[in-house]
Parts: structure tokens; C-alpha cells; sequence
């Protein structure tokens, strides 16, 4: 049976970091952000080893900003290369190696098909899911903006009605980059998601968040700071 706790590296009794522990990958995270969320999802299935700094927004790290000025997550560091866009972050994971083969081949419609997905999500819900969130910041109420995020939310449930994934029998990329955010739709009002129509949707979320891969992204780690030891994941203590 696979170990579904989290695969990680605390480096308690270090004094400081060792060269090889220097020279990885740093991920500046917050847990409950989708976009971070997503990007952790990549990072952890493709088995790469990676520090974690798990951060909170309203007190953001200054080696984060330095690196990345607009001041959001996730932002992985890569030896002088900063990326700072969560399906970049992906796709930079999932290509060094795609231990669960999420993405699709290169050229084939599968990967236009899962990036149409992503673009939609991304572009047109994910403002949406913002004003049905956030509505007293805006001039309507709730369940105005909830209605107006509906067109997504049917589609995904017409494309789950023959598959239990997007693009067939696995979960892909784009499973993986919407999910986030469908959690993040369905905590707004769990009542109403719970009794509403999209019985497709409800039980693809509903696996995702009793999947292993959910599981071992979602510990809550104790906050960085730049005095903290490095959190590795996805390396082994032996």
C-alpha cells in the first residue's frame, strides 16, 4: 500500500543546509491558493526533490519579492531562473518527469484539448468565481454571480458524463490545474454545491480530494522564515 503521508526531508539536527540541498528547486507557497495549490500537485507527482516555503500573503517574504516583484504565488526558483506563473510551474514539473503521466504528448489534441480547458478556467471562471466569492466587493449579489459562473461549471459536468476525467479514464494536467479551483467554487456556499444539480462534478471533486496525490499536498507546514530549516520534499531521509 502506497504511504500517503507526505515525502519529506526536515533536515532536523542540520546546522545549515548541504550544497546539494542549496542548489534545489525553491517553491514559495500558500497553502490554501489554488494556483499554489496546482503547482504543488505538479511538483509532488513528478517526484522532483524541492524546498518548500509555505508563506502567508499579507506578510510576504522579501527573498520572494526580490525574486518575484508582483508579489504572488506560487514562484519557483531555479537557480538564477524565476518562475512565477502556477501552470508554468506545471508544465516545467510535469517535464522533467511525469511520474503520473498527466501530460499529454506534445502536437496531439489531447494537450490542446487539456489546455483549452486550463485557458477557460483561468480566463473566463476563475474571474467569475472571484465576484461569486468576494461579491460584497462588488456591486451585485451572490447569487447573481454565482448563476453567471454556471456556463463552466455545466460544461465540466457534460464532459464527466462518459469519463470519470476530462480527457478519458486518468486525470491529466487539466484535471489537475481546474480542481483547485472547483474546491475553491464548491467551499463558497457547501450547501448549495452539495444539493445542486452537477452530480458529474461532485463526485469528480469528490475523488480528487480523497486522492493520495491531495492528500500529501494539503499538511499544513509551519510558516518560512529565513532563519527556518530547509522542508524538502520528495527526498528521501536515508
Amino acid at each position: 500500500m502506497l504511504d500517503t503521508k507526505p515525502n519529506f526531508l526536515h533536515n532536523i539536527g542540520f546546522s545549515s543546509p548541504t550544497r546539494h540541498m542549496q542548489d534545489l528547486p525553491i517553491l514559495y507557497s500558500f497553502r490554501r491558493c489554488p494556483y499554489a495549490m496546482r503547482a504543488r500537485l505538479a511538483l509532488f507527482s513528478s517526484g522532483e526533490p524541492f524546498e518548500l516555503r509555505e508563506i502567508v500573503l499579507r506578510n510576504k517574504p522579501e527573498p520572494m519579492l526580490l525574486a518575484s516583484p508582483k508579489g504572488t504565488v506560487p514562484v519557483l526558483i531555479d537557480n538564477t531562473r524565476v518562475v512565477d506563473e502556477s501552470l508554468d510551474i506545471m508544465l516545467w514539473a510535469l517535464t522533467k518527469n511525469d511520474t503520473d503521466n498527466w501530460l499529454p504528448q506534445d502536437d496531439s489534441i489531447e494537450k490542446d484539448t487539456a489546455m483549452l480547458w486550463i485557458n477557460e478556467c483561468d480566463n473566463e471562471f476563475k474571474p467569475k468565481l472571484d465576484r461569486y466569492k468576494y461579491f460584497d466587493r462588488h456591486e451585485k449579489d451572490q447569487q447573481t454571480y454565482r448563476e453567471e459562473s454556471l456556463g463552466f461549471i455545466n460544461k465540466l459536468n457534460s464532459a464527466l458524463v462518459t469519463s470519470p476525467w476530462l480527457l478519458g479514464n486518468s486525470p491529466t494536467i487539466a484535471d489537475m490545474a481546474i480542481l483547485p479551483f472547483i474546491r475553491q467554487y464548491a467551499n463558497v456556499d457547501a450547501t448549495w454545491f452539495e444539493n445542486s444539480e452537477f452530480s458529474h462534478v461532485k463526485r469528480w471533486l469528490g475523488e480528487f480530494l480523497e486522492s493520495e496525490i491531495f492528500q500529501r499536498i494539503m499538511p499544513k507546514y509551519p510558516l518560512w522564515t529565513e532563519e527556518s530549516l530547509p522542508l524538502i520534499v520528495n527526498e528521501c531521509s536515508s
